[in-house]
């Protein structure tokens, strides 16, 4: 007998994951987008965190915020124009405190296998770096849909998120079963149209940014509302007053899994 697999069509519009997300992994405890800081996050309980994936040089995709080293990472000069076995070499972690100095960079893949083993939702923002958009989307799309290839509960995928319209609409054509969000900092007044260009099921905005009156608009459209990055928690109660699903935080001592 020949097994037709399933035809799966675009994820629902909506948030279907946790309401707490630590924020590039560690918040501020540890080590932002490192193995070291998503162990933080689980050692404080959450089940869902957020986290930044860029290609190296040779075109595989490694955790990383900014697309020029110093801040975070030790070194200087463009992250592209480095090769991934020299980026993870390099200390992701003394910047934070001396005893983080062996916290290195880690690959997407990697991250990726440690969190599914230990049960954690995903967030993955693709973040390109200048002009590389669309093959950010398309590396970090394929390899997604390859490693979640036969999960069908759309509570237990990925979700992908980016600033980058093209990088979303790459990832779109090479994983067209993994939902997308659009990061919008302040929504224009056409939000909605640019969500439905991409086939978002949510809207990722800054909460400064933020009004009941949008709130109540998104939701009533029927799509997911996250907010980044909220650390005061009278803040993100009223957030969640007003409607909004989700919430990234840095703060995940003081903001719980079980936050309400």
């Amino acid at each position: 007998m020949t097994m037709v697999p399933p035809v799966h069509g675009p994820a629902p519009r909506g948030w279907h994951y946790p309401r707490v997300v630590a924020h590039r992994g560690g918040g501020i405890l540890a080590p932002e987008n490192t193995l070291v800081g998503m162990d933080a996050a689980v050692f404080h309980g959450h089940v869902a965190v957020e986290f930044d994936v860029m290609l190296a040089a040779d075109g595989v995709p490694v955790l990383m915020h900014d697309d020029v080293l110093g801040r975070t990472v030790a070194g200087s000069g463009p992250v592209a124009d480095l090769p991934s076995d020299v980026l993870t070499t390099l200390d992701a972690g003394s910047w934070l405190a001396p005893r983080f100095s062996l916290a290195r960079v880690p690959r997407y893949v990697d991250v990726v296998a440690w969190l599914r083993q230990q049960g954690v939702w995903m967030n993955v923002e693709i973040k390109p770096s200048p002009g590389a958009d669309v093959a950010t989307g398309t590396v970090v799309g394929r390899m997604t849909q390859e490693v979640f290839a036969g999960v069908d509960d759309l509570a237990l995928k990925p979700l992908l998120s980016s600033f980058s319209v093209d990088a979303l609409l790459a990832a779109r054509c090479a994983a067209p079963d993994i939902p997308r969000a659009l990061l919008l900092s302040a929504p224009p007044a056409d939000w909605q149209a640019r969500l439905d260009a991409v086939g978002a099921i949510a809207l990722h905005c800054n909460h400064r940014n933020l009004t009941p009156g949008l709130a109540a608009q998104v939701k009533a459209a029927g799509y997911g509302l996250f907010c980044y990055t909220v650390n005061e928690p009278d803040r993100a109660r009223e957030l969640l007053q007003w409607g909004v699903d989700a919430f990234c935080t840095d703060r995940i001592d003081l903001i719980g899994p079980d936050f309400t």
